[in-house]
């Protein structure tokens, strides 16, 4: 069986990494988005096991030392992690898995797989982040500002990414999303694959 693909989706915080990742998920089948743990607490609206799965800082630190983690980072504050053993699963079982990480997690994944396909998402603009952040109204004032400081450092690895989308207008940043998912989809393999009975029709005498 042909390996499934591993996409790594990384933006600053603001950028509209989520709700771009959620549509493509809609819209494109095959897809499964791998949950990470999380020490950040749960906002609003946020369930375990769907968003992510909430754990205290002394489990996360355990797990981490037991290797369970394909990546791993601090962010904001907060750790983050993939677990390895669910998404080798499923990769090896021939479905395509979508990271929604940070770039420091990003860069561990391309080192361990560097056959995946990464994608850095940016705001159209300083003002449109900040507003977009403030808009939100889930995080207090010193955490936009944290985050607003620490996106100049997130942004200036975006060229460390396969392709790099604007979040503009949201229509046309999903279908430049689209369109990365559908290229790499065609590639030989995938597509030999999903047309093989064609491919062996033509080719019969």
């Amino acid at each position: 069986m042909i390996e499934g693909t591993l996409f790594v989706v990384a933006a600053p915080s603001g950028a509209g990494k989520s709700t771009l990742v959620n549509a493509l998920l809609e819209r494109e089948p095959g897809i499964s988005l791998s949950v990470s743990h999380t020490t950040r607490p749960p906002r609003v609206g946020e369930e375990y096991g769907r968003h992510y799965f909430f754990v205290e800082r002394p489990d996360f630190e355990r797990e981490i030392a037991d290797g369970i983690f394909l990546e791993h980072a601090e962010v904001h504050g907060n750790l983050y992690g993939t677990s390895r053993t669910v998404v080798e699963g499923k990769l090896a079982e021939g479905a395509d898995v979508l990271l929604e990480i940070d770039w420091q997690g990003a860069r561990q994944v391309r080192m361990g797989k560097p056959d995946c396909v990464s994608v850095f998402i940016l705001p159209p603009s300083r003002g449109e982040l900040e507003r977009r952040l403030r808009g939100r109204g889930s995080d207090a004032p010193e955490v936009i500002e944290r985050r607003l400081f620490n996106s100049r450092e997130e942004i200036a690895h975006a060229h460390e990414f396969d392709y790099i989308i604007v979040n503009d207008r949201f229509e046309d940043a999903l279908g430049d999303l689209q369109a990365i998912v559908r290229a790499v989809r065609q590639r030989t393999p995938w597509s030999a694959r999903r047309h093989e009975s064609l491919i062996e029709e033509l080719l019969a005498p």
